[in-house]
């Protein structure tokens, strides 16, 4: 029996509603933009009132519309119809399956599924919802550092004693960095950052700018404001800055750019370095940063792990192995298959075998971002206080004192999670009657 893993990334397909999926929907975006949806991952289970689904609405050429408080994607053609993000995961992860079927010469249905550490319970459920809706039999759903740390088989001899290893991941529109402590085949994250602000995208984008002044100098004429010229050069672009992380150079041929005008340039690799400066050092950032958030240093870390498509490119690489003079950078196995062979060993583990918890093989859910506590300080302004960090093993406890004026009869608790700048919240607690009986002394 067959089993596979899936690593459903935020740019890794794009979908038209009428199931063109892949590479072809993501030429096809020139032609049919309004009915092309990209990046479904960043609304699939958040509600329309999401900070990131109202980013995401604005961006997208796919109109985005409120239904039941729920994003619904609006497409158009003879007759209009609204399309849930579940709807669209669902067609992409069918197609995933139906590839990985033809590659076996087998029906598989057996999956393990990666999802980002910062995934919500909600958005985890409407994955898995999406994936059994496509024919998956959903085995497990594990943490995408976890995945690729099992791609190269760490912690899996149970060496004894602890080791730190960094996860590197830069995908297409946001970059992640992890920290996990393995300890005998245990994997404990200590720390996460993620900023999705950056990915991939960003390094096509500079490229795409550049094309485009290239062309206004040949041709005289400026096609930055052409949203339709633009992707054609988002497109070259992509494929340039493919090729530039093996070849020296790359060609870029754009037919029917502007007018009737073909486009042909020619871009090489120290050029692509030059333009993109400040992006690698962006990219390279936010590693300090939770180090010391972690209370690690660089000599600290034991083995770095590279995931992400645009983890291939050679100046990102070399940055930062200079970051880690004296560690083993895992860069062997396609950093953007990395993640994806890992959920696949995940699932060859479990596949004909009940999953049930044993001491070979347990699974601790833990807090996918700060649980905050509201509270009011001495000058009426409202402060939130960290009761469980993210990354918290769960169930878990905590004692908290608070403060207030005295023979309080009731009190009202506010629990909130940041799983974005402006948190949100998670509960809302009353205790009544607390005072029953009370005499002046």
């Amino acid at each position: 029996m067959a089993a596979i893993g899936v690593h459903f990334g935020y740019t890794c397909a794009c979908v038209a509603i009428f199931k063109i999926v892949g590479i072809a929907a993501k030429h096809g975006r020139v032609r049919n933009a309004a009915n092309t949806v990209v990046k479904v991952k960043q609304v699939l289970g958040r509600s329309f009132k999401d900070p990131e689904v109202q980013k995401h609405k604005a961006e997208s050429k796919c109109p985005l519309i409120n239904k039941g408080e729920q994003p619904f994607y609006e497409m158009t053609g003879e007759t209009s119809r609204h399309v849930a993000p579940q709807d669209i995961a669902r067609l992409i992860l069918h197609k995933m399956k139906e590839t990985a079927q033809s590659a076996l010469g087998a029906v598989v249905t057996e999956a393990v599924i990666t999802v980002p550490f910062e995934f919500a319970h909600a958005q985890k459920v409407a994955l898995r919802e999406a994936a059994e809706a496509a024919g998956f039999r959903v085995l497990r759903l594990i943490h995408e550092p976890a995945a690729a740390l099992l791609a190269y088989g760490i912690g899996q001899d149970c060496p004894s004693g602890k080791s730190h290893v960094l996860v590197y991941k830069l995908g297409g529109t946001s970059l992640s960095v992890t920290v996990l402590q393995v300890n005998g085949g245990m994997f404990r994250v200590l720390n996460t950052h993620t900023d999705h602000s950056i990915g991939g995208e960003s390094f096509t984008a500079a490229l795409a700018q550049h094309l485009a002044a290239e062309f206004k100098r040949s041709f005289k004429q400026d096609v930055s404001g052409n949203a339709r010229a633009m992707l054609k050069l988002m497109n070259g672009a992509d494929m340039a800055k493919h090729s530039l992380s093996t070849l020296g150079s790359a060609n870029c041929f754009v037919d029917s750019l502007h007018d009737g005008m073909d486009f042909d340039c020619n871009v090489s690799r120290a050029r692509f370095e030059l333009l993109c400066s400040s992006l690698f050092n962006k990219s390279v950032q936010p590693i300090k940063i939770l180090l010391e958030m972690t209370g690690l240093t660089t000599s600290d870390i034991n083995q770095v792990v590279l995931c992400g498509g645009s983890a291939r490119i050679p100046r990102l690489q070399q940055m930062i192995k200079d970051l880690f003079a004296d560690v083993e950078l895992l860069s062997s196995a396609p950093p953007d298959e990395v993640i994806a062979v890992g959920a696949a060993m995940e699932a060859g583990l479990l596949v004909g075998r009940e999953i049930n918890p044993s001491p070979e093989s347990v699974t601790v859910e833990a807090c996918a971002s700060d649980i905050l506590l509201r509270e009011v300080d001495e000058s009426g302004a409202v402060v939130f206080s960290v009761l469980l960090p993210s990354g918290t093993p769960l169930p878990a406890r905590r004692h908290h004192i608070l403060s207030g004026p005295g023979h309080l009869p009731s009190l009202c608790l506010e629990l909130y999670h940041k799983s974005t700048q402006q948190p949100e919240r998670l509960a809302k607690v009353q205790l009544l009657h607390l005072i029953t009986h009370y005499k002046e002394s």
